[in-house]
């Protein structure tokens, strides 16, 4: 049966994705404008349903990029996040718009620890507050979004009065989100069955509920909730977010595929951009998928235990319940090399999702070339990493122009950097506990930067002695937190790149508004 026929029937659930906003709320995921027009312009293609692009009173930075993809991404729905009051939702809809239907996603908490504790307010006052700031979006647009912060540790009948009262006043989406990751499924389920019931104008609205994942249990909680009547869930693309994360989105669109025999609903996301998305997310943001991560990781579609093997070799679906093609899992090998042109070039940099200018083609081109020489085999996960490196990165206060390290079992590490630092060329060296060491002491010499390492690991972006090295750091300066990412076959070499690459988000986020 194909997936047209598959879902004839079926009841929509919508997708809506907050990776630009609670995703970029990880620890060090901070998205520049570019970035974030990028990652949208990718969720057309997954044809995600509504995209919620930042909370545009936080900051002229936030409020810009929010407009920028209203102003110029079609073909999907834009979400801008406001407190109830006047000024952030005047704010929101300033910077919306101009775009394809879109919409004010206001939000206020209704549980009494959020109200005695941080709201000081009555159930009175917050009743009465979120019923006119929904009455003044609804002066902007009947597209509106209100959510009912930590509703899941909230009264549900405080809840249903608050629901039924901003339906009258315009909301047309009811968001319960687990604000704290703390729900479990069946209870979950349980309180969004006890919505549909008790909310007398509910046939006016749909529920959508927002799930942490504090306890691993959020694509769970979303899914109990959508066969108990919600019909969105708010998700991140690998399941990123502050804490322990989001509602992966991948995960829940494809158990709705895969288990439609249970789940009852269908998604509109086309699938094949899944895997994609995935790893321009990873490496816009820096945070690496693990290995075992579902539907994206690397070993999501790998079998090494040999009962395993010999039973794929008979039949695929002795142990595996999705095709790999279904998420745009490619076999990973880039049939490019030394000798390929720009053209076959261009043509794997689109299929990638990748839209690159001809300056920019060219640069890719020439850093390909040059890594072609070095490696016997190319493979999708090293262009990637190359556009990071010469596309997709944040300004370049400080650029790597060349370093020489030396160590070894009896010789006392050095390294020798040269670097340009806002447009002028200086070097330095350093000694160090190792090479890695030595050449951040030099880099930090030179900048001038007093930043912490936090975290730093290394892995191969693909197998083979040859292949290139990439490198994620964790920094932090003045309590600002950032993840740095850098790739090239010598080692050094991407930790260095990785150590800059986070400096200069340093630089960006200070310069931010």
């Amino acid at each position: 049966m194909s997936m047209v026929e598959q879902n004839q029937g079926r009841e929509k659930v919508f997708i809506f994705d907050t990776t630009l906003r609670d995703g970029e709320q990880s620890p060090g995921a901070s998205m520049n404008m570019q970035e974030k027009f990028r990652l949208a312009q990718q969720f057309v293609k997954l044809n995600v349903d509504i995209i919620e692009a930042g909370f545009p009173i936080a900051s002229k930075g936030d409020f810009s990029c929010v407009k920028n993809i209203a102003d110029n991404v079609r073909g999907i729905q834009v979400a801008g996040l406001a407190r109830c009051n006047q000024k952030d939702i005047d704010t929101a809809w300033e910077a919306l718009k101009n775009g394809e239907n879109p919409r004010i996603h206001t939000f206020l908490a209704t549980s009494d620890i959020h109200l005695q504790h941080k709201l000081k307010m009555s159930r009175e006052q917050v009743l009465e507050l979120a019923v006119a700031s929904v009455k003044h979006a609804a002066q902007y647009t009947s597209n509106i979004e209100f959510s009912a912060e930590d509703a899941s540790r909230s009264d549900l009948d405080f809840v249903c009065t608050v629901f039924e009262a901003v339906i009258k006043a315009g909301a047309r989406v009811l968001n319960f989100p687990d604000t704290t990751g703390y729900a479990v499924p069946d209870e979950f389920g349980a309180k969004i069955a006890y919505l549909m019931s008790h909310i007398p104008s509910i046939n006016k609205a749909i529920i959508s509920v927002h799930c942490h994942n504090d306890l691993g249990l959020a694509v769970a909680n979303s899914l109990a909730a959508v066969k108990a009547g919600a019909r969105q869930i708010e998700c991140t693309m690998n399941g990123i977010g502050e804490r322990a994360g989001n509602t992966a989105m991948e995960e829940v669109v494809m158990a709705v595929r895969t288990r439609a025999d249970q789940i009852n609903v269908r998604t509109d996301i086309v699938t094949e951009h899944i895997h994609p998305t995935s790893r321009m997310v990873s490496t816009i943001t820096g945070m690496m998928v693990q290995p075992n991560k579902a539907i994206v990781g690397a070993n999501a579609f790998a079998h090494e235990s040999g009962i395993h093997q010999d039973g794929m070799l008979k039949n695929r679906n002795t142990y595996e319940i999705m095709n790999p093609c279904d998420v745009g899992l490619s076999t990973g090998t880039l049939v490019l090399g030394k000798h390929s042109g720009r053209h076959a070039l261009k043509d794997r940099v689109a299929t990638l999702g990748y839209t690159l200018k001809d300056d920019e083609l060219d640069r890719v081109f020439k850093r390909f070339k040059e890594v072609a020489d070095v490696k016997k085999d190319m493979f999708d996960e090293d262009l990637e990493a190359i556009m990071m490196d010469e596309i997709f990165r944040v300004p370049e206060s400080f650029e790597l122009l060349s370093l020489g390290a030396m160590s070894g079992s009896k010789t006392l590490p050095t390294s020798a950097v040269l670097l340009k630092v806002n447009g002028e060329e200086v070097k330095g060296s350093a000694l160090g506990v190792g090479p890695i060491d030595a050449t951040f002491r030099a880099i930090a010499n030179l900048t001038g930067t007093r930043s912490t390492l936090l975290y730093f690991a290394v892995s191969s972006i693909t197998g083979g002695t040859d292949a290139q090295g990439e490198v994620m750091v964790r920094i932090e300066d003045n309590g600002k937190i950032v993840l740095g990412q850098g790739a090239d076959p010598d080692i050094v070499t991407a930790a260095a790149k990785a150590y800059l690459n986070g400096l200069n988000r340093l630089e960006y986020l200070k310069h931010k508004g």
